[in-house]
């Protein structure tokens, strides 16, 4: 059982868990943010922010006790050189630590931490959103001022054409109507039929008794 057991074992021996811890710090003060587990993360806050203190104090016994607990000597410099003297004015909270997505694969809570005052980091003020003035109707531009002008002279000139085929063709002339004069005039009168046919009448009985 593990009662009264503080801290995370993380599945670790002592000496492998203490290995990993040195690392990671010595990662986070040489790159200033590092992305891994939440455990992780929670762990190791502390024990950088007390590293972070001692390059604060900036003495050869704390520059010593940093050598002690990490790897790379240049970090040791970095962190007494750079960091310390960046974190004078602020008595502690260093660190950052912001929840990432789960990780891909086994779904472990992801999470990065870094320091609250990164180098070179500078925080750009949003600007405000300007509502932009609607802007004036454009003047149409030379080439396609010429374009329009070349298209209205075709035309133009198509209508024109048009037009004196129309004037060259011969119109038709339409065929006079007959007037009922004429007509009436063409036509023999009546009492003149009656007389011819009365005639023929005669002429054929007259060659019948011949025969």
């Amino acid at each position: 059982m593990r009662h009264r057991v503080a801290g995370r074992h993380l599945g670790r021996e002592t000496s492998h868990r203490m290995a990993l811890y040195r690392n990671l710090v010595t990662d986070l003060l040489r790159y200033e943010k590092i992305t891994t587990t939440e455990a992780k993360a929670k762990e190791i806050r502390p024990m950088a922010e007390r590293i972070i203190t001692l390059g604060r104090r900036g003495d050869l016994h704390a520059r010593r006790q940093a050598l002690r607990f990490l790897y790379d000597p240049k970090v040791v410099k970095k962190v007494f050189d750079d960091i310390g003297p960046r974190m004078k004015d602020r008595p502690g909270g260093y660190l950052r630590i912001t929840a990432l997505e789960p990780r891909k694969g086994d779904g472990a809570r992801m999470a990065t931490i870094e320091l609250v005052d990164i180098a070179g980091a500078v925080a750009v003020p949003r600007p405000k959103r300007v509502t932009a003035p609607p802007s004036p109707r454009r003047a149409p531009t030379p080439g396609a001022a010429a374009a329009a002008a070349a298209a209205a002279e075709i035309e133009a000139a198509r209508a024109a054409e048009s037009a004196a085929a129309a004037d060259e063709a011969p119109a038709e002339e339409p065929a006079p109507a007959e007037t009922p004069a004429a007509t009436a005039a063409e036509a023999p009168p009546a009492g003149e039929a009656v007389q011819e046919t009365a005639a023929s009448g005669e002429s054929a009985a007259e060659e019948e008794k011949n025969d």
